[in-house]
């Protein structure tokens, strides 16, 4: 049998991607074997956030073809797309497909097998105004499943690549959506999320409809229990957007909303869209409609220019907001974007410090956050088998809590009350109770 093997690096949206790459091959006839397995080819699906992405994008490439030298190497996605000349210029790459044209890939696989030439498919990305479908149908061994609904971005932060690696918004079809969420419900999954570059911006190009209209139309469908939202723009939650979404009982109080920075100063020449006081209205708007909401976030520390008093700005933000978790990194300079040519740019050892505190008080607002549910008896979809340990499995609550619990492999993607006992570090321990 023909095989393929996958290696994605990034985000959710790049998961997504694979998982439907895989789908495609799979309707040929091939069988889909791990990346550190042998294969006929090998497609890295690759991630230029960082310039890190890139060169471990370029490693794994070395990797695939020591693995099998008669093997075609596929390189897709953001990486290709912002420098495709450079990766085309790899000797042992076969194939390159920028971030659009995936839905191709297939084909194009085996006309590089039977021509025996090389193929480079990159379009100007800024011109494509159109999604590219490419839904999914079976996931295997998953309980929780994303849905990408939108693609590109429009905000044209200064530290990111994104704009240029994905485009500007396309918004996929709303019946597409439906589409794919009737069929996943019917494999049984009970959590859909809904995905994208830049969800918030879902619907700027298709009209009158919007993010929350999408929320509404898939929340009947039977099967689905719970809806979660992959990462927001602070900005789309208005008065309006909870008072529709509280009215949907399956919509998960859980929100990981964008934050970058907690000083107004840095934000701005972040070119984020918002200030501190609007976010914190924001976060007291959520809560007035979600008490037990989970709200987590992204920081950077040493942004360029980042001062000791621009850092403790966003220190003492992130604790007055409080946090459920929070995920820290270090600004690393992205060649293409603006503020890769900011002057004043920060020493590694101070950004190390700063990350080393945020992340100190992130793990204690975790605490106070999961100490409040202690003795609560909270509904938990159990997704796996505790890694290490005998009869533990674990899942999540509606506010994205990680539990654990005692039991076995037959509750893996049941939704199950459980009675919260104590904390083990960003966890609860609980037991399963019928009450």
């Amino acid at each position: 049998m023909k095989t393929v093997a996958f290696y994605t690096l990034g985000c959710k949206v790049n998961q997504y991607e694979t998982e439907a790459m895989a789908e495609l091959f799979k309707k040929e006839g091939y069988n889909v074997v791990d990346a550190e397995d042998k294969a006929d080819i090998y497609v890295i699906n690759t991630c230029t956030v960082t310039n890190l992405g890139d060169r471990k994008s370029r490693q794994f490439i070395r990797r695939a073809k020591r693995k099998n030298r008669k093997a075609i190497i596929a390189v897709v996605g953001c990486y290709v797309q912002v420098s495709p000349d450079e990766v085309f210029e790899i000797e042992d790459v076969d194939l390159v497909i920028g971030t659009n044209d995936k839905n191709k890939i297939v084909e194009l696989c085996e006309e590089v097998k039977e021509k025996h030439k090389r193929i480079k498919i990159v379009e100007d990305i800024m011109k494509v105004r159109e999604f590219e479908e490419m839904p999914i149908n079976e996931i295997e061994g998953k309980t929780r499943a994303f849905v990408k609904i939108q693609e590109g971005c429009n905000q044209y932060c200064s530290y990111c690549i994104i704009p240029y690696a994905r485009g500007p918004v396309r918004s996929r079809k709303l019946q597409n959506i439906i589409k794919e969420v009737e069929k996943l419900s019917k494999s049984g999954f009970k959590e859909i999320v809904l995905t994208g570059i830049h969800v918030a911006s879902y619907g700027k190009d298709l009209g009158d409809i919007r993010l929350i209209d999408v929320i509404e139309a898939i929340h009947d469908i039977e099967g689905i229990e719970r809806i979660r939202l992959s990462s927001l723009e602070p900005t789309i939650i208005t008065e309006e957007f909870m008072d529709r979404l509280i009215k949907l009982p399956k919509v998960c109080n859980h929100f990981h909303l964008s934050l970058q920075s907690g000083s107004n100063t840095v934000l701005k020449r972040m070119n984020r869209k918002y200030t501190t006081e609007e976010y914190l209205s924001i976060v007291k708007l959520i809560r007035k409609y979600m008490p037990d909401v989970g709200l987590t976030t992204d920081i950077i520390v040493g942004f360029p220019g980042e001062t000791d008093e621009e850092f403790e700005e966003t220190y003492n933000f992130v604790k007055e907001i409080g946090f459920s978790r929070i995920h820290v990194f270090k600004y690393s300079p992205r060649k293409g974007t603006p503020a890769a040519k900011f002057k004043n740019q920060v020493d590694g050892k101070i950004k190390a410090e700063r990350s080393r505190k945020l992340i100190e008080l992130g793990e204690e607002l975790n605490k106070v956050f999961n100490r409040r549910f202690i003795g609560k008896i909270m509904n938990v979809l159990f997704e796996e088998k505790v890694r290490g340990a005998t009869g533990l499995m674990e899942g999540y609550t509606t506010n994205y809590i990680r539990v654990m619990a005692k039991g076995d492999i037959s509750i893996e993607g049941e939704i199950l009350p459980v009675k919260m006992n104590r904390i083990s570090g960003e966890n609860l321990i609980g037991e399963i109770t019928n009450k």
